[in-house]
């Protein structure tokens, strides 16, 4: 049985300008929860999104809500696909890497396989899985589950959460978190400008962090 729940309200564009301003590493130098393990990686060697969660869980052998997606999704949506532990087929390729594109999904983000790398990277879509394998999914008539909370890479992801994703790893977020972090985020990374024009200017890199002078302290303490 297939379980079909509404398509979720989307993330505010000014909160997504402001996700788009940020790297998932510099947020990672501050934030701790959120972030999918590193396994689930970026086809793609350049990309940056930021879009709403739109969530699918899917058994081993069937994406036929996957396909059925296509007629619900609106420009912006990140689809982030819950396998049930599958790691051998892939729900993801070519024909849904074209039609997603022209639909102005943001990327798609999988807790298992995809397919057909070669258009992904024409097409220059942003996908982030596990890997890219041969043996696919079927319309199997199985069932599977729109729009519910599903866990990809060790963090659950409800319907309308905020996604940010880059070449180097993807982050979840409330969308009520987004204004706090991004901005945050944002001036990290422009301290981190200043540091690297001081350390043009020859200055040393520890001396402006401050890292020598905590082991000696932590030194002088025994």
């Amino acid at each position: 049985m297939y379980q079909l729940n509404d398509m979720p309200a989307q993330v505010a564009p000014e909160r997504l300008e402001q996700l788009m301003q940020c790297e998932t590493a510099t947020i990672g130098h501050f934030h701790t929860h959120g972030f999918v393990e590193p396994a689930i990686a970026s086809m793609l060697p350049e990309v940056r999104i930021a879009g709403t969660a739109v969530t699918v869980s899917l058994p081993p052998e069937d994406g036929t809500l996957l396909n059925h997606l296509m007629r619900l999704v609106r420009p912006g949506d990140v689809l982030i696909v819950h396998r049930q532990g599958d790691r051998h087929r892939a729900c993801w390729g070519g024909v849904m890497t074209t039609v997603a594109s022209r639909l102005g999904v943001a990327g798609v983000v999988i807790d298992g396989m995809a397919t057909d790398a070669l258009t992904i990277r024409d097409k220059q879509f942003p996908v982030w899985s596990r890997g890219v394998a041969s043996l696919t999914t079927r319309f199997a008539g199985i069932g599977g589950a729109l729009n519910v909370p599903v866990s990809i890479g060790g963090v659950v992801v409800n319907p309308g959460d905020a996604i940010l994703a880059d070449e180097s790893g993807v982050i979840v977020m409330a969308p009520e978190e987004v204004s706090a972090i991004a901005s945050h985020a944002i001036e990290v990374q422009e301290a981190e400008d200043v540091l690297l024009a001081k350390i043009a200017d020859g200055a040393c890199l520890p001396d402006l962090t401050g890292a020598s002078q905590l082991i000696e302290e932590v030194n002088a303490r025994g």
